[in-house]
């Protein structure tokens, strides 16, 4: 059966597909977007990978660059997970009136603390540091043995991923 158009132009894109995400993670491989055309960005993308692992440096994708970007890509999602930093640092304060990821992140952590004890208030996780969390931070700051004044200091924050299993 000869190799089609379609079929041709299938191939290409998900060899874009796994540099595009290969590329999300190691900035020395250029973004290429797939749209199934191997041209000039997929040719230096391709090079790019083989000269960042050590292959020959030649722009198309043999078996042996073909194999090489299966495994770097399936090693993407075998790996252990990155280290997400949510609190900026060992000074910063997250209290009422605040809003954005690190409130998620905070009340996320208490709203599953919520689910696994039944004496522990439950929270809407909604990334706005309100009333209801102002008083929720400060039982849990309670129950914790730290200063009750709901707001969520580096003690605090490190106590919530500590209670939460959220650690190494």
């Amino acid at each position: 059966m000869p190799y089609s158009n379609n079929q041709k132009r299938q191939h290409i894109m998900e060899v874009q597909r796994y540099l595009h995400a290969i590329a999300l993670m190691n900035g020395k491989i250029p973004v290429v977007i797939p749209n199934g055309v191997y041209g000039n960005e997929t040719r230096m993308a391709v090079m790019a990978f083989q000269r960042e692992y050590n292959l020959k440096e030649t722009g198309t994708v043999d078996s042996v660059t073909w194999n090489k970007i299966i495994e770097i890509y399936k090693g993407l999602f075998h790996s252990a997970p990155e280290p997400y930093p949510a609190f900026p640092s060992g000074k910063f304060v997250c209290e009422e009136g605040a809003c954005g990821q690190l409130v998620y992140v905070i009340q996320a952590m208490l709203y599953g603390m919520g689910q696994s004890y039944d004496n522990f208030p439950k929270i809407n996780v909604c990334g706005h540091f309100n009333v209801e969390t102002k008083d929720i931070v400060a039982n849990f700051q309670k129950f914790c043995g730290l200063p009750q004044n709901g707001m969520v200091d580096c003690a605090t924050w490190n106590m919530l991923v500590s209670c939460s299993g959220h650690h190494k």
